[in-house]
């Protein structure tokens, strides 16, 4: 009744006071309400139905990712359980790219699906790893179903996605990504286990799975870490080149671990696969560490202490504790980490070593530069017996043009002065990606190809040559063409030095995804021990392609039985160094007839 009696301007101050009351409260209500978020790491969800982890670029993303590689037909859908905190609308970002952009539609597009709702956004079409937002959804039940559904078959990817209810986009930005993924999965800087060993190997190709062999046969506790499901390297079904390179003392290691000369891209890989696990399974003292992938390394006093790894998978991470570690990951990132001294790119023809004699490099530049051999992506397509459809490839014709082909060698390489073949890694293999699509989609236009079907595209770059870690000698060309034969040498080669090069260098009408060697023939040649081991990480050896050489002296010792026979004879050394307590360096000063030993001897069956 008060509220009546009073005048119509007492009464509108008052409401207005009334809702200033509210809306100050509103604010402070709103203050109070904590923004919700759930991440997810795509590599994490529970089916991958068709979609397979990709961790090669893990140091260049953040993080391994999902990839719908289905060769122009979409994969099954990836699926997942979610649990969220609380329900509610909640704004979703999935982290992604299109990997072909252009004024064509993206090549790998995908869209997220919740409780069985489709969210309208298409994902894959911007440039760029970034968040692209999918829409926002209405979050009734705490656990929920998420779902990845490939729309094309041709490597959409999915590295994370993000569930907030506040439209605010996830950071992008490398270190500030890498500090909010953290904070997000609450990681600690430290791995949340340890587990010891005498001898730590990173990487599962045949120089690592020849250095297990040889340093548990002498007794050690080994750990061996690769970061694929299947071991082998380039040799693996996965990449499918086969060994090449002879065996010398080694032989009945490396025909434990090595392949028949099938052709390369050839499904026979699988059998080598099937015998080299089964062989490297056989030692109980080989712990193998399959889908794990190291991500750094604690040092002090210029040694290594630990490595810490990352499964592929499920995050979970484990320190790896050691007195002597094995850097086999061809990129060198043991050693790279851990701050040893290394290599890239071409040496000039003048360089001097540290004997003061001329490198000689043979089809070295005047002056130095970062070219190398670059990487490979083999592929084949097979008779289906009746005609198969491919569908049209927009976005790979600007790099295939008219080329045409129906499988990929050796010869399928892709490098460039600009391009650094660790850094931009993905880039390389989305090149050739385009190059495989295009040269197959020319060739099915032509009726006498109209039954073949895209059968096998490998999705992993199989690398020639990137980083080279420097130990107390440089492999030179130099010391191929003299034959010369050191004290310590460990490895003996025949095969000829092959380096290569892109063919449109010297052909401007080649495509330039294929590529040319340049052959010297050479009766033998020997590989030093002193190159097998780190100039300044006093408990670092390597063995690989990342072994200490010039870019011409990589030329021929590159080959995977050679790698192998590198590797082989490191677990020697490295049994040697557990036995007197000694450096590696200690080995070649002090202990190298006992090397020696160990390695005339290798043929002698341990099983």
């Amino acid at each position: 009744m008060d509220y009546f009696m009073k005048s119509k301007t007492e009464r509108r101050i008052n409401m207005r006071s009334i809702f200033l009351v509210l809306f100050i409260a509103s604010l402070f209500t709103s203050c109070k309400v904590e923004n919700s978020t759930l991440f997810v790491e795509a590599e994490n969800f529970e089916e991958k139905g068709g979609w397979l982890v990709d961790p090669q670029f893990v140091e260049q993303v953040g993080s391994p990712y999902l990839l719908a590689h289905g060769l122009g037909e979409p994969v099954k859908n990836a699926k997942s359980r979610l649990t969220f905190v609380k329900t509610g609308r909640y704004h979703v970002w999935a982290r992604t790219m299109n990997w072909a952009p252009g004024k064509w539609e993206a090549p790998g597009r995908f869209k997220i699906v919740i409780n069985n709702h489709e969210l309208e956004t298409i994902l894959g079409t911007e440039p760029g790893w970034t968040w692209q937002y999918a829409g926002s959804i209405n979050i009734n039940e705490k656990n929920t179903f998420i779902e990845l559904r490939d729309l094309t078959g041709f490597d959409g990817r999915c590295d994370a996605i993000c569930f907030s209810t506040t439209k605010q986009i996830p950071p992008n930005q490398k270190d500030e990504l890498r500090k909010w993924r953290k904070e997000q999965l609450n990681e600690n800087e430290t791995p949340n286990q340890s587990q010891d060993f005498d001898l730590v190997i990173v990487g599962g190709g045949l120089a690592g799975c020849a250095a297990a062999i040889a340093s548990a046969e002498q007794g050690l506790n080994v750990a061996l870490i690769h970061d694929r499901p299947i071991l082998g390297g380039n040799a693996s079904s996965e990449i499918r080149v086969h060994t090449l390179g002879i065996t010398w003392y080694y032989d009945r290691i490396l025909k434990l671990i090595n392949t028949e000369h099938y052709p390369n891209g050839s499904p026979e890989a699988i059998k080598d696969d099937i015998k080299r696990h089964k062989n490297i399974e056989k030692y109980q003292n080989i712990t193998l560490f399959l889908n794990w992938r190291a991500y750094a390394t604690n040092t002090s006093n210029d040694s290594i202490i630990s490595v810490d790894a990352r499964h592929t998978s499920n995050g979970e991470t484990i320190r790896f504790t050691a007195p002597l570690f094995v850097d086999c990951t061809g990129d060198g990132w043991i050693g790279y980490w851990a701050g040893a001294e290394y290599m890239y790119g071409r040496e000039d023809s003048l360089k001097y070593n540290e004997n003061w004699k001329k490198y000689g490099e043979l089809w070295s530049p005047a002056k130095p530069d970062n070219r190398v051999m670059g990487s490979s992506v083999l592929w084949r397509s097979v008779d289906a017996g009746k005609p198969v459809n491919f569908p049209k490839v927009p976005w790979a014709m600007d790099i295939a043009k008219t080329h045409a082909a129906i499988n990929g060698e050796w010869y399928w390489e892709f490098t460039r002065d600009d391009l650094h073949q660790i850094d931009d890694a993905e880039k390389i293999r989305d090149h050739m990606f385009k190059a495989i699509y295009g040269s197959f989609y020319n060739a099915k236009q032509k009726p006498e190809y109209a039954n073949l079907k895209l059968e096998w595209v490998s999705y992993l770059v199989g690398k020639r040559e990137s980083r080279r870690l420097t130990g107390d000698y440089i492999y030179t060309f130099s010391d191929v063409k003299q034959m010369k034969e050191f004290n310590d040498s460990v490895v003996k080669e025949k095969r000829e030095v092959d380096v290569h090069y892109q063919q449109y260098l010297v052909d401007s009408t080649k495509p330039d995804f294929l590529s040319e060697a340049l052959f010297y023939q050479i009766d033998h040649y020997y590989i030093p021990y002193r190159c097998l081991y780190s100039k300044n990480i006093k408990n670092l050896l390597m063995a690989g392609r990342c072994f200490s050489c010039s870019h011409i002296g990589l030329g021929g010792p590159r080959v995977m039985n050679t790698t192998g026979q590198m590797g082989a004879a490191v677990g020697y050394a490295a049994s040697l160094c557990t036995e007197h307590k000694a450096s590696p360096r200690d080995i070649y000063y002090n202990y190298l007839e006992e090397l020696k030993y160990l390695i005339i001897n290798s043929n002698k069956n341990k099983l």
